[in-house]
């Protein structure tokens, strides 16, 4: 029996280690990008201290670039398991509209949304023809509450994620293609809690927990679920 394989991208990212984590455990074959050597020893760490002795296959990719998302792919269905695309690249930035770099805009536009839009213009043929398959994105509360002051940028790509994610739901729901999204409030990563400092921690999302919702949007419980945007918050 073919093991399933999923594809991480942005797998060494603070959301992400926990998605590889989740993954492993659950006795996927997982294939992870990379940008640097520094992401590849931080995940190796953190599966180190989370106890976890499977590795994921790393390759060298810039999910930006079609070469980059040709070769993932191509590495994930190396053998033809290729289930699931957990597609959790993504930038931020904010700040008002006249102070926005249009430099921020063009690599907002390229991180949140284009990565979403080539992922799934190569995934879908591998997986229609693999006989379905789960697609999970991650959208934003920004994107849902009909734009947010001085994040124009950030809640505009983000808000092409929540379209993009409920019309390839629509495409590829016949061929038993789910396309779901996760929106998270904020989540308690290093980076934010760097940058918040006066955060209310408690009402954080932790990166298990949303790996635990992203998890079954990508198990066998998930087929039932289609073009669904979760809202993920404590508050």
């Amino acid at each position: 029996m073919t093991q399933h394989s999923t594809l991480i991208t942005g797998g060494t990212g603070g959301l992400g280690r926990a998605v590889v984590a989740h993954f492993l455990r659950k006795g996927d074959r997982v294939v992870v990008p990379w940008h640097s050597e520094a992401e590849v020893d931080g995940l190796n760490v953190f599966l180190d201290e989370a106890g976890i002795d499977a590795r994921p296959e790393m390759l060298q990719a810039d999910m930006t670039s079609p070469e980059g998302i040709d070769a993932a792919i191509n590495l994930a269905n190396r053998d033809g398991g290729f289930r699931n695309a957990i597609l959790l690249v993504g930038g931020f930035s904010m700040g008002p509209i006249d102070k926005t770099d249009p430099n921020d805009w063009d690599r907002l536009v390229a991180l949140n949304a284009t990565t979403v839009f080539r992922a799934a213009k190569v995934a879908f043929p591998v997986l229609r023809e693999n006989g379905g398959g789960r697609i999970v994105t991650v959208a934003a509360h920004p994107a849902l509450d009909r734009g947010t002051a001085n994040m124009a940028a950030y809640a505009a790509t983000k808000s092409a994620v929540v379209s993009l994610t409920r019309s390839l739901a629509k495409e590829g729901g016949k061929d038993w293609i789910r396309v779901n999204a996760v929106a998270p409030d904020v989540i308690d990563t290093p980076a934010n809690r760097s940058s918040m400092p006066d955060g209310d921690l408690e009402k954080w999302l932790t990166p298990d927990e949303i790996a635990g919702v992203i998890g079954f949007l990508a198990g066998d419980a998930g087929g039932v679920v289609n073009g669904a945007i979760l809202t993920l918050t404590k508050g």
